[in-house]
């Protein structure tokens, strides 16, 4: 068997139900959910096992979702029978930032992405994860979505945000406020 498979030298790919130009806007929405992926495959290897079992456990769980989430973003014709993200997800979401908050400490200014190589990278994520964001939402102007996975990555950005703080503090490293922040966070 080989990888490659000459289909896509013109400039086209396949999805689910179809043939798109890859510079489609759901190829980009998919295509930078694949990104995400590999940034979570990478923090995930960077967490050590001893202090963060719970975080990496959670990251490879995450990456299965995301493989759901770019499956549902790439029908060329909506199939809601076959979405795979569902509204439990962005709850189960919740529950883990919850968990991860609770071991940080109290935020009311706008902080630096930062800190230790774990922490950054989850910080890393949790930007890639916006754009992603931002990038299903442009695609659902033109075409039918499953909203699903739009809210899913919204909770998953506050989701990183959460462990990369926990990342510093399992670390004793502090957070660094930007120093021209008001307060935005309220407790």
């Amino acid at each position: 068997m080989t990888i490659y498979t000459r289909t896509g030298d013109q400039g086209q790919t396949s999805v689910i139900g179809g043939r798109v130009y890859k510079d489609d806007e759901r190829v980009e929405a998919y295509g930078t959910i694949d990104e995400l992926n590999s940034f979570v495959g990478l923090a995930g290897s960077c967490a050590d096992q001893a202090k963060f079992a719970d975080l990496k456990e959670d990251l490879q769980q995450i990456q299965q979702e995301l493989f759901d989430c770019g499956s549902d973003l790439a029908f060329a014709k909506v199939d809601e029978k076959r979405f795979k993200v569902t509204p439990d997800m962005a709850e189960r979401l919740e529950s883990w930032i919850d968990r991860y908050e609770a071991e940080n400490p109290v935020i009311e200014k706008f902080i630096l992405p930062g800190g230790t190589e774990l922490a950054s990278l989850l910080h890393v994520c949790r930007t890639v994860c916006r754009r992603a964001e931002r990038q299903a939402v442009k695609l659902s102007r033109k075409a039918e979505v499953n909203w699903e996975a739009v809210k899913y990555l919204n909770r998953l950005s506050d989701f990183f945000f959460a462990a990369a703080r926990t990342a510093n503090v399992r670390q004793q490293t502090p957070d660094v406020e930007y120093i021209r922040s008001g307060k935005v966070f309220r407790n």
